[in-house]
């Protein structure tokens, strides 16, 4: 149970952090600010929460918030808060996607260190930009593909990096939901408009939403890179501008292959992401409705139930996980390890040390990676669902 605030960090003082986005009305907001509270290392003390000034100056009030840190706008708040002594380490993005590259680029600009919600732009281009400015600034840029901080999927991560599968032959990830089924985005959803809005969510819709994080997913537990991808992106609500259902074949270097699907309209599926991973010797099972469970089988043996905190968890398990096993840890447990991983990061380049190995967090680069799938699997879908390169 590591992952826990050390007494030691938590002298050092709380990273001052800051947020764009997430105001009155936003989901993903406030599990952003619930995940950075969850180990005690960050202290929300400015925000630009809304594009509106007024409802970001309310959204800032109702977070305690003061009222000479609550900004109008994010180049504001960049500005400002770089020429404080007591400014901000850290800014936590939140908005939709097309605001992600330039309020990046402007707190990266300051120096400061950024943590994006994905995907992390609406363009490669723009995704190239910031690997780039990250790169020459120097600073932490950490992307929450927050997926990859559950105990199991580490735990699975580890096992494969250690050959317990053998050669990968097979990965196969879907994430269904079924909350777009009927035009929500007619009906005053502000969650739904701007996903199924190409303006601001990009080229990708159901793909950039979730497909992304199922990709990231796969990526993260095989260790793979992707060579090239055959798409199929559906549209089947009638007046929708972007994709609401995903089916991907995938070929990885290496020679595994497999298949990826998300759907936002499949009825009667919440959030089921989903991830098998099979190799010469043995195969991976996960499911994030039972996160703290992972089904293990050596090919010609029973199958094997391996639980966060039980007697099979890994090291690489332990370390993210908070409490005992048979108490459950979920979605923002997980959610908050990608921000302590980044704390850590944030603390090393404070004191001027190098960041521990141990220390894993989604970044700009794995950012860029998702962008580049987004834009394979459009381009192969609008081509005639052709095999297309990553």
């Amino acid at each position: 149970m590591a992952i826990e605030g050390s007494k030691e960090e938590v002298a050092s003082g709380r990273i001052r952090l800051g947020m764009v986005g997430g105001g009155q009305g936003a989901f993903i907001g406030a599990v952003h600010r619930i995940a950075a509270r969850i180990d005690d290392q960050y202290e929300l003390v400015a925000g630009a929460l809304s594009s509106e000034p007024a409802r970001a100056k309310a959204s800032a009030k109702d977070l305690g918030i003061a009222d000479d840190r609550a900004y109008g706008s994010f180049a504001e708040m960049a500005k400002a808060e770089a020429a404080r002594p007591d400014g901000i380490e850290a800014v936590a993005i939140v908005t939709p996607n097309h605001m992600h590259a330039p309020a990046a680029k402007a707190f990266l600009e300051a120096g400061i260190h950024v943590i994006c919600d994905k995907p992390l732009t609406t363009t490669v281009e723009e995704a190239e930009e910031l690997v780039a400015l990250a790169k020459s600034s120097g600073k932490i840029f950490a992307v929450t593909h927050n997926y990859t901080g559950y105990p199991m999927i580490r735990q699975a991560r580890a096992m494969v990096a250690a050959g317990e599968l053998g050669t990968i032959r097979l990965i196969q990830a879907e994430y269904p939901q079924d909350w777009l089924t009927e035009k929500a985005e007619a009906t005053g959803s502000k969650q739904a408009e701007w996903r199924t809005d190409p303006k601001r969510s990009g080229a990708g819709g159901c793909i950039g939403d979730i497909g992304t994080h199922a990709y990231n997913l796969a990526c993260f537990v095989s260790g793979l890179e992707l060579d090239e991808l055959l798409a199929q992106l559906s549209t089947f609500v009638e007046g929708r501008l972007l994709d609401d259902d995903v089916e991907i074949l995938l070929r990885w270097k290496g020679g595994a292959r497999g298949m990826l699907w998300a759907s936002q309209v499949a009825v009667g599926h919440e959030n089921g992401l989903k991830l098998r991973v099979y190799g010469t010797k043995g195969g991976l099972e996960w499911t994030q409705a039972d996160p703290n469970y992972l089904w293990f089988t050596k090919f010609g043996e029973p199958k094997q139930l391996l639980t966060r905190g039980g007697a099979g968890a890994w090291p690489e398990a332990a370390r993210v996980t908070r409490v005992p096993g048979g108490h459950p840890e979920g979605y923002l447990e997980g959610f908050a390890t990608i921000y302590a991983e980044a704390a850590r990061a944030i603390r090393a380049a404070r004191e001027g040390k190098p960041v521990s190995a141990d220390v894993i967090y989604p970044s700009v680069e794995d950012g860029l990676i998702g962008m580049k799938f987004i834009a394979a699997a459009v381009k192969s879908s609008t081509s005639g669902n052709v095999w297309t390169k990553v």
